[in-house]
């Protein structure tokens, strides 16, 4: 049996220890599924983002696209006869419900006349508008000067159905009390504005054979601008 000897150490020198093995850290291994589906998760987070950026990008333009229209610049009272500077283009969403004229008719819409009242701001239909004349062919226009007990309360506006009731003196005419008033259909062409003392100038249309007696008796004063009954009203013509 061979024996080996360890020497000791001197007194003097230092006596070195070797250092302990540290373990080295255990580092868990990835998971080959988790590391797959981390793209796919990722392409499916774009996917979705472009897709509602999509779908807002078209609910924007489809929302957001307008069309030139032809508005009101001003109020029009019915009858009167349109002029460039009552109406005015605007801008709107487009609509299937909506129907208002286009702005590229706006030239031809100048010198028609309104049908209604008009009213600032208010886009322009095609019923609104009429190419027929407030004087039809064979009438004649008489310029009736009223005073406002002569008018109706209602303000009178162009294309109105009135019957002008003629309206002698009864003690110089007898007969007027036992006999119905003559009477002449009428349709208001133009309303002028009353002055100082209140008489208004209204032009009215009548028919070729009846100008000439309204001519009398608005010359004698003695007569009654009254406003026709409406289609369905129940009143007598």
């Amino acid at each position: 049996m061979e024996t080996r000897s360890i020497p000791t150490p001197s007194p003097g020198s230092a006596a070195f220890a070797p250092e302990p093995v540290r373990p080295a850290p255990h580092t868990p291994p990835r998971r080959l599924g988790a590391r797959r589906r981390r793209p796919a998760v990722l392409a499916m987070a774009v996917a979705l983002i472009a897709a509602g950026g999509l779908g807002g990008a078209v609910l924007y333009n489809s929302s957001g696209q307008r069309i030139a229209v032809i508005a009101l610049a001003r109020d029009v009272s019915m009858g009167q006869t349109l002029t460039a500077d009552d109406l005015v283009v605007a801008r709107i969403a487009g609509d299937p419900a909506l129907r208002p004229l286009d702005a590229r008719d706006l030239a031809r819409i100048v010198g028609l006349r309104a049908t209604t009242d008009l009213h600032r701001g208010s886009m322009l239909t095609k019923p609104d508008v009429t190419a027929d004349p407030a004087v039809q062919p064979g009438q004649q226009l008489v310029g009736v000067a009223a005073k406002r007990s002569q008018l109706p309360a209602t303000r009178l506006q162009p294309g109105l159905q009135v019957q002008i009731v003629y309206t002698p003196d009864a003690k110089a005419d007898q007969s007027t009390t036992t006999r119905t008033p003559e009477t002449l259909a009428a349709v208001v062409a133009a309303v002028g504005k009353a002055d100082a003392d209140g008489v208004q100038v209204v032009d009215v249309a009548v028919g070729p054979a009846d100008g000439a007696r309204l001519a009398v008796w608005v010359a004698t004063g003695k007569f009654q601008v009254v406003l026709a009954p409406r289609a369905g009203t129940g009143g007598g013509s």
